[in-house]
């Protein structure tokens, strides 16, 4: 080890609030937070347990010590929907595996697993509980993907509300093969000039929905709650054809339109918030450390590339805004070989020579939490870019440092970053006998 890393780790084992193992009290992270009114929460993997445990653990106590009022996913609108219906009273408690039954799009480990399914239920029977109805959690998604399952829904709804509009929005969308249309597909042919875009049909809907506001929602919480569900797909469909456009013009871009579309929906999400509790709207968000760093501290930044911890930052203050990432030094992970191909249980290689994680590894506690806001000794010493890891839907092991690292100044991407030595693999709630077989430890 070089000196200075020997001063840094010294530093660290002197700076750090060490982990137990089963480690549930997060008060020392709740006080660090304060009066942030928007948590954002990463993980360093799409399919490691410990980071969605802890996430869950911090966000059930962020509703119950510090009166948050929704959770917004890194996944999609209408499928997040049908937890927020079941989360509303929809159904019994024990039907929580039909709630989840929405995620039926790679990477469905994502969010039917078993580390989460449990905090549903425990939101669930929280809801219940609840002595006002009307002032329940909500839980949303923020991705746009859902391009098809986006144009059903608003005409789905408009079918009940309004059938003649319903008719109009099927006219409009059918400029995208009516629903039967691959968004790639669609991004491809606009992008090589074979197919007019659907740019103006879709903007069009959505101003016809809102316009019509009135009408539709009429004073009734019921109908407000479902209207909101209704515009925010309506939205999604105009943002999702700009980003399968957009595919074809560069990753930068593409990734620009999705995180900016996050940022959108948060927004709307708070507005509407605010006027059903009647205060200052407190959201937790649950995405990837890519999303939810601050991009101008990475290597994304330096590309152009902005995210939603960024923008966060930007349009509503450092103050209003807590980032908090995670990493891990080994273990295993549940990841795919390549998109839309089968979890696997994978082993995950050691952190590499200059990366954080490999810092990490040498602290004298192997769980803990690290304070990154306000500390120039830190400051000073990672002034220089350092690796991190990042392992989404797919871990490529092979060509990991091509693959899954990038260059970040972690004091000024994370507010608080948690690191869990070694970690373990999220456990599907489908079967794959692929997955239960594999034993890579």
């Amino acid at each position: 080890m070089s000196s200075v890393n020997e001063k840094i780790t010294a530093l660290l084992d002197a700076m750090v609030e060490p982990l137990s193992n089963n480690q549930n009290d997060y008060s020392l992270l709740l006080d660090k937070i304060g009066d942030s009114r928007f948590v954002l929460i990463g993980e360093a993997s799409h399919g490691t347990h410990e980071f969605y445990q802890a996430r869950a653990e911090i966000t059930q106590q962020l509703i119950t010590k510090k009166g948050f009022m929704a959770v917004a996913i890194e996944g999609d609108w209408p499928d997040a929907y049908q937890i927020h219906r079941y989360l509303q009273g929809v159904g019994a408690q024990s039907e929580w595996q039909q709630a989840l039954s929405g995620f039926v799009r790679f990477p469905k480990w994502m969010w039917r697993n078993t580390t989460v399914a449990p905090f549903f239920q425990w939101l669930r029977a929280y809801n219940d509980g609840l002595l006002s109805p009307d002032k329940k959690i909500g839980f949303y998604g923020l991705d746009l993907y859902s391009l098809n399952a986006s144009m059903q829904a608003v005409i789905d709804y408009l079918a009940k509300v309004d059938p003649e509009a319903a008719r109009r929005a099927r006219e409009r969308y059918s400029c995208f093969d009516h629903l039967g249309c691959d968004p790639q597909t669609y991004g491809y042919l606009t992008s090589e000039g074979l197919k007019n875009p659907c740019e103006k049909e879709a903007i069009a809907e959505v101003i016809e929905l809102q316009h019509n506001a009135f009408k539709y929602v009429d004073h009734d919480p019921i109908a407000g709650d479902e209207y909101f569900y209704a515009v925010q797909n309506a939205r999604l469909v105009e943002d999702a054809e700009t980003y399968y456009r957009s595919m074809y013009e560069g990753r930068i871009s593409s990734w620009n339109v999705r995180d900016t579309h996050m940022l959108k929906t948060l927004n709307t999400l708070s507005d509407h918030l605010e006027k059903k509790f009647s205060r200052p709207a407190k959201i937790i968000v649950w995405a990837h450390n890519s999303h939810v760093g601050d991009a101008r501290a990475t290597e994304m930044g330096s590309k152009g590339e902005v995210n939603i911890g960024q923008l966060v930052r930007e349009h509503h203050g450092e103050m209003d805004t807590y980032l908090l990432g995670f990493s891990t030094y080994q273990g295993s992970v549940t990841a795919a070989d390549d998109w839309d191909k089968p979890a696997k249980h994978k082993l995950v290689n050691p952190g590499i020579v200059g990366s954080y994680e490999e810092l990490f590894h040498s602290v004298k506690y192997k769980n803990f939490l690290l304070d990154l806001r306000g500390n120039e000794q830190l400051e000073h010493y990672f002034k220089f870019l350092r690796l991190q890891r990042a392992i989404g839907v797919i871990y490529r092991p092979d060509t990991e440092r091509d693959s899954h690292y990038f260059f970040t100044h972690l004091t000024y991407q994370f507010d608080a970053i948690i690191h869990f030595d070694k970690t373990t693999a999220l456990k599907p709630l489908d079967s794959n006998i692929e997955w239960d077989l594999e034993n890579p430890l």
